[in-house]
């Protein structure tokens, strides 16, 4: 089960068909996101795709010399431009492939407007979600929902981009849900529905044991997103933010034009996939490696070229050590950024509060602590916030709750009502009332046990003690354990072997956290192959923004009291 190669196979598919010659790629917004996920422009090239145009772009040129690749989601805009095309085609033939099931009516407007029969191909390849890391996907969506209830347009894209996922890699899955949540519910209906409609698409050669679709409610996890990162990936995203592999620099001091944008790919950067689950003292280890290889390897200033083969040597060599210099300055300049923003914003000392918020139940001592940063003025007001958010979660219900007082220190030191606000937001969005879960007590004995002998030992590395919510969650489905009456079935029929092909859907968006916690259960569970999808992955940034889209705006601050006791669970 490996996404990025689904979707690179597809569009390898669609250039192959067309068989050779030049061509031409048309795309539509989203499909350009997909693609490029997974190739390289210069990938591309290679294979006689010489021109990449949007259908939406007007200033197209009639070039008849080239063949068009259409890869388009089957939207009723993208229809009605293709249906334009055809009427006056710039292009010598058109092959016509679409992300996702189009309708007949679709086809046969197609057809009535390609009357100078231009058309060679029309297909369903289905590469409509993008591909982030083999075993994790995302489709883009930010602000999915009004309340606690779907933005029906959302409903359907996300709908369509999980059935794809699915014909995509060929599983006709059982399906569970969280019942807590109506909006999982809602999807897991509406990708039964489809599953029962395009059964024929969905005939798949049966397994032994039926692939599983566990859709969950990033409400019922408020704190990972919350959380400081200290592993490559996450770390990236969370201080300087990921958009389709590119980072944007433009504001770090002094960077040079050439490194303003950089894309972090594991597919094509090797030391990226080797690191980008390490925590950020290996990395500086490595990059420092990194560089003493460099340095070995680089041709020397002075190289003698004397012989006809001296220059061939040099020749065959130099992209590959250009291409090594702009991985060794790319990582160097973003890891150079990371230290510098870990420094200036104290995080090591907001990191490890923050975990003692996540992870132990020490009341006074964690207010104390949390007290003590928002008195530091370097501590940024989006650190500030975030370390009250924490409390305000894990302490909602405690008989000593200082939560006003923490309000007031916020206020004190000039931080924004917007961000004050955002923290009744954030409890009413994944508070104790919404939860169907017990975030932060152990829940059995032996959960019990691990927790008490951890305290004992102490923890390898502070800022690493989180552990997502999601990984209790999969070790309980793993094990055959994961209950049926909080976690149901979508239909009459249950699972009654452990699962082993599983894909986590997270509606509220996923994190880069919870994607290394499925990699380390895929590479140390034999037999269980995981994926994880969300509407989007988040940073804190990105979930404050879905708490607020989704209208959950918060009280004043001067009046907040926490939710009361008698409110009940929904």
């Amino acid at each position: 089960m490996n996404v990025v190669l689904a979707v690179k196979q597809y569009v390898s598919k669609m250039i192959e068909d067309s068989g050779p010659g030049m061509k031409v790629l048309l795309m539509d917004k989203e499909t350009t996101s997909v693609v490029s996920m997974v190739y390289m422009q210069s990938e591309i090239l290679q294979k006689e795709v010489y021109l990449f145009e949007r259908i939406d772009s007007g200033n197209r040129e009639n070039m008849k010399h080239l063949k068009a690749i259409c890869f388009l989601r089957p939207t009723k805009e993208n229809v009605e431009y293709l249906i334009k095309e055809l009427r006056r085609p710039k292009y010598s033939v058109y092959f016509l492939y679409f992300s996702n099931v189009i309708s007949k009516s679709d086809v046969k407007s197609l057809a009535e407007a390609d009357e100078q029969e231009v058309v060679a191909e029309v297909q369903e390849f289905y590469g409509d979600y993008i591909a982030v890391n083999p075993h994790v996907f995302s489709l883009n969506l930010i602000g999915c929902s009004q309340g606690r209830n779907w933005d029906p347009v959302q409903l359907s894209r996300t709908t369509q981009g999980l059935t794809a996922l699915l014909l995509s890699l060929k599983k006709c899955p059982m399906i569970r849900y969280q019942l807590s949540s109506e909006m999982a519910k809602r999807l897991a209906e509406g990708v039964k529905q489809v599953i029962t409609k395009e059964y024929e698409l969905f005939d798949f050669r049966r397994t032994e044991v039926p692939p599983l679709l566990l859709i969950l409610d990033r409400s019922d996890d408020a704190i990972t997103p919350l959380l400081n990162q200290w592993t490559y990936q996450a770390m990236v995203h969370e201080l300087l933010g990921i958009n389709n592999n590119r980072i944007d620099l433009s504001r770090v001091p002094g960077i040079s034009k050439d490194l303003k944008e950089v894309v972090l790919s594991a597919e094509n950067d090797e030391f990226y996939a080797n690191n980008m689950y390490m925590n950020f003292g290996e990395i500086g280890t490595n990059i420092k490696n990194l560089m003493e290889d460099f340095q070995r390897k680089k041709p020397k200033e002075q190289q003698k070229l004397e012989s006809i083969s001296d220059m061939k040597a040099f020749v065959e060599n130099y992209p590959q050590f250009k291409k090594m210099s702009g991985t060794v300055s790319k990582h160097v300049t973003v890891v150079g950024e990371l230290s510098r923003l870990v420094s200036e914003r104290h995080l090591m000392e907001v990191s490890e509060v923050e975990q003692e918020l996540a992870c132990q139940n020490d009341h006074s001592n964690a207010l104390q602590n949390v007290k003590r940063l928002l008195q530091i003025q370097r501590v940024s007001e989006l650190d500030a916030t975030r370390l009250v958010m924490l409390y305000a979660l894990h302490y909602e219900r405690h008989s000593s709750n200082a939560l006003q007082s923490l309000l007031t220190d916020l206020r004190n030191r000039g931080v924004s009502e917007k961000y004050r606000r955002l923290v009744s937001s954030v409890v009413d969005f994944g508070g104790k009332r919404v939860r169907g879960s017990d975030l932060f007590s152990p829940k059995d004995a032996v959960a019990i046990t691990k927790q008490f002998f951890k305290g004992l030992k102490g923890v390898e590395n502070v800022y690493t003690q989180h552990q997502p919510f999601l990984l209790d969650t999969l070790d309980q489905l793993i094990k055959g354990k994961l209950k049926d009456n909080l976690y149901p079935y979508v239909g009459p029929s249950t699972l009654r072997d452990r699962p082993q092909d599983i894909i986590v859907f997270m509606v509220g968006g996923a994190t880069y956290e919870e994607a290394q916690t499925v990699y380390n259960l895929n590479r140390t569970t034999p037999g269980v192959r995981i994926v994880l999808g969300g509407t989007t992955i988040h940073n804190t940034k990105s979930f404050l923004e879905e708490v607020q889209a989704a209208g959950f705006h918060g009280r004043p601050t001067e009046t907040y009291q926490g939710p009361t006791r008698s409110s009940v669970r929904r």
